[in-house]
Parts: structure tokens; C-alpha cells; sequence
């Protein structure tokens, strides 16, 4: 297939409209060029361009990279002297906060100051399982005739051990105090709340002290400034006994002296709640002390009877010599015979038969002290066992 300019325009009869067209083109053009902005500084603020312009398109703009400062609104001027809040009118209601106290229990209302002197304090949390609710700082007791008792230093407990403390001095204690003849004045208190381990040692499981449960008391001084140690061996045993019995009655632990080598020198006495109500009572009362036995002896009094001791001595020594007047008359034939021996040999027909007699007599005497002598070894000698020889068994 053959195809050119000259068939085309043969084909499509269009010479004309394109040669109309390009004349126009170029005539716009040029008229652009003519009334387009000739400052190229002013062409780059506007940012237009030619195309643009024709077009009515613009080139997208660029984000700056640095923000713009914002506009702050001016502040208003502070006054010379600012005004000061009116006081609260007198006749203004008292707002109550929300939370209010909780109500007291039924033992702080029966621990009423006619029994002891206990204010209570806020309840004390931590650290760790420390600490305990309803608590009260009892620094004395009332006693039924008006008179305190004062705990040195007050003692910081639970309200139930408050009460149960003051119970035991007003009742017990004061009649302690009365068969002395006197009155209870002081409580030595030893330790009260305390947030430690059991005897103190660390790591322990925690004590009564630390849930405000627990006292250790050293002793009672009275009214006449007698003081009663309930752990001294000198203090009577009767008086030790009966405060033994009080405690062991109204609390659930007591330990002592003998109990585990901790209360050696104070009475711990606490209210653990354990199971069935079992109570622990360990506390020995112990007797004195024996004095010293002196260096020497005392003398014999003079009318003292005669001691025992002598008239068995003087016993043993006549049995000792019996034996001895024994082996005397026995020895005593043997000197009859040789007296007789003696009259005999003055005689001259007798004088061979009595010589034959007294050698036989020699010699059984002398073979019967040998057989003595092998039989019976003397005292504190040992002879060394005889081995038996052996016959010649040769054949």
C-alpha cells in the first residue's frame, strides 16, 4: 500500500483548516511573548509561568521547613494589690466532713475513766502486719477507793488487754497490796506494743507486742515504797504463788522464769486467742538460793553426846585383836610339848623313843606348814599360775 502527503491530501481535503490553524498558534504566541512580564524577579514571587498563565494552572508550593511563630495573646496587666478574701462570717454553717469517725466499740464505752486513764489513739497499720484497731495508751488505773495506779511508761494496748489489766491490779493486785499492809502505788511496765519478732529475734514469727496484745511486767512497788520483784528468789514464795495464780486465771499466756531462758527477769503476759481457749501458763517458782557452807567446821560444843563414830572404832579395834589372842593359845601346845621333849631327854632308857617321837613331830610339822603356806598365799602376794609339764610322750 502506497501512502504520502500528496495522496493524503487527496483523501481528506483538510489543507485549508491546517494551514488556518498553524497560523493561529503562532500569532497567540507571539502575542504572549509580547505582553508577558519581562522582570524575572517578580515572574519567581508570583511563581507564575507561561503555561500557567494560558492554562490558568499554578505550580504546587513547597512547606517551609521552619514553623511559624503563633501570635501569643497579650496577657492582662496584674493590679497594684490584689483583694484579699472576706473573713468567714461567724453565723456561717459548719460543713462536717464526709468521712466521719466510726462509733466507739462496747469496750471503749465500758473503759470509762471511773476504771483507768486510757485516751484513745488512732488506730496504727503497719508496717508489715503490725499494729491493731481500737487502740488506747493506758497510763494509770483507778482503783475502787480513788487512788491510780500509774504504769511507768504508759502502755500503748488493744482495748480488751486495757481492760483485762485493769481488772487484774484493781482486784487482785490490791488485795496483794492489803495483806502487806499496804497499797499498790506503781506497775513497772517493761514493754508494751513493740513491732518485733517473738524474743526478739529477727525473723521470727511476730509477737502479741506487735498487734498491741501483750505486757511484760517486772515487778509492784506499794504506797510505803516497799517494791515487790515477781521474779526474785528472795521475794517469799507464798507472795510469788498467788500473783502466779491471778495471771494464769485472767490471761491466755504466761511465761516465766524456767519457760524458754527469754523471761528470765520479767512476766510476759498476753491474750492470744487459740483454739478451745488453750492457755499457756509456764512460770516456776523458784526456791532461794542456799547460802554458803562456811570454810571450816564449826567447834563441838562441849555437852554434845559422844559421837557414834568413836564407840564403832573402839569395836573394830577389840574384834581385831581377838584373832591375835587366838593364834597366841594356839602356839601355846606346841612350847607344853617341847617342855615335854626337854623332861624326857634327861631321862637315859627313855631318851631314843621320845628323840624318834619328836623328829616324826618335826617333820609333820613342817610338811603341814608347807602344805599351809601353798594353800593359803599371804595376803597381798599373788603367785603366778603353774603350767603343768608334760610327760615324755615319745614311743
Amino acid at each position: 500500500m502506497n501512502f504520502s502527503a500528496q495522496k493524503a491530501s487527496r483523501k481528506w481535503p483538510c489543507e485549508g483548516f491546517g494551514r488556518t490553524f498553524t497560523a493561529m498558534v503562532t500569532v497567540a504566541t507571539v502575542l504572549l511573548m509580547l505582553c508577558a512580564r519581562t522582570d524575572p524577579a517578580a515572574a519567581r514571587k508570583h511563581g507564575h509561568s507561561l503555561w500557567g498563565d494560558l492554562f490558568g494552572e499554578t505550580r504546587p508550593k513547597l512547606r517551609e521547613t521552619r514553623p511559624k511563630p503563633r501570635r501569643q495573646a497579650a496577657l492582662p496587666a496584674l493590679p497594684a494589690s490584689v483583694p484579699l478574701p472576706q473573713p468567714r462570717p461567724a453565723d456561717a454553717p459548719v460543713v462536717e466532713p464526709d468521712a466521719s469517725p466510726p462509733p466507739p466499740s462496747a469496750c471503749r464505752l465500758a473503759l470509762t475513766e471511773a476504771i483507768a486513764i486510757a485516751p484513745s489513739i488512732p488506730d496504727i497499720k503497719g508496717p508489715g502486719d503490725c499494729g491493731g484497731e481500737d487502740l488506747v495508751r493506758l497510763e494509770a488505773v483507778v482503783l475502787p477507793d480513788k487512788r491510780r495506779v500509774s504504769l511507768k511508761p504508759a502502755a500503748t494496748f488493744r482495748c480488751p488487754m486495757a481492760t483485762a489489766v485493769a481488772d487484774w491490779i484493781r482486784t487482785d493486785m490490791t488485795q496483794l497490796a492489803a495483806s502487806l499492809g499496804s497499797v499498790i502505788s506503781d506497775l513497772d511496765n517493761f514493754d508494751s506494743f513493740d513491732c518485733r519478732g517473738r524474743n526478739g529475734v529477727a525473723g521470727a514469727k511476730l509477737s502479741e507486742h506487735g498487734h498491741a496484745n501483750a505486757l511484760d511486767v517486772r515487778g509492784l512497788k506499794l504506797a510505803n515504797g516497799q517494791s515487790i520483784s515477781l521474779t526474785d528468789r528472795t521475794v517469799s514464795r507464798e507472795l510469788r504463788e498467788s500473783v502466779l495464780h491471778s495471771v494464769c486465771a485472767r490471761f491466755s499466756t504466761v511465761l516465766g522464769p524456767g519457760s524458754d531462758g527469754y523471761h528470765e527477769e520479767h512476766i510476759h503476759l498476753d491474750l492470744m486467742e487459740r483454739h478451745n481457749n488453750y492457755k499457756i501458763c509456764q512460770w516456776n517458782v523458784w526456791d532461794p538460793l542456799p547460802q554458803i557452807a562456811p570454810l571450816l567446821p564449826l567447834e563441838r560444843p562441849e555437852e554434845a553426846p559422844p559421837r557414834e563414830v568413836a564407840a564403832k572404832s573402839d569395836a573394830t579395834k577389840s574384834d581385831a585383836a581377838k584373832p591375835d589372842a587366838d593364834k597366841s593359845e594356839a602356839a601355846r601346845p606346841d612350847t607344853r610339848k617341847s617342855d615335854a621333849a626337854k623332861s624326857n631327854a634327861a631321862k637315859p632308857g627313855a631318851a631314843k623313843p621320845n628323840a624318834a617321837k619328836s623328829d616324826a613331830t618335826k617333820s609333820d610339822a613342817t610338811k603341814s606348814d608347807a602344805k599351809s603356806d601353798a594353800a593359803e598365799p599371804r595376803s597381798g602376794e599373788t603367785r603366778p599360775p603353774t603350767k603343768k609339764r608334760r610327760g615324755n610322750r615319745r614311743f
